[in-house]
């Protein structure tokens, strides 16, 4: 499995398991990585972040 993939399914399962709480739910991870420190993890969040709202957004049109 790809990276891609693997965010692409971390997207899902966010989705699935929030719904439309999901994207509250990511911007509080961000956030709390970034108190912490870890760039790195708010980076990989981020670019979850902008999936679901590619998913969002394909699901409305």
């Amino acid at each position: 499995m790809t990276h891609d993939q693997l965010l692409w399914g971390a997207v899902t399962m966010l989705m699935k398991q929030h719904g439309e709480d999901a994207p509250r739910k990511v911007a509080e991870r961000i956030g709390s990585l970034a108190v912490a420190g870890d760039m790195a993890g708010v980076a990989l969040w981020k670019d979850i972040a902008r999936r679901m709202d590619m998913m969002m957004r394909s699901a409305v049109q």
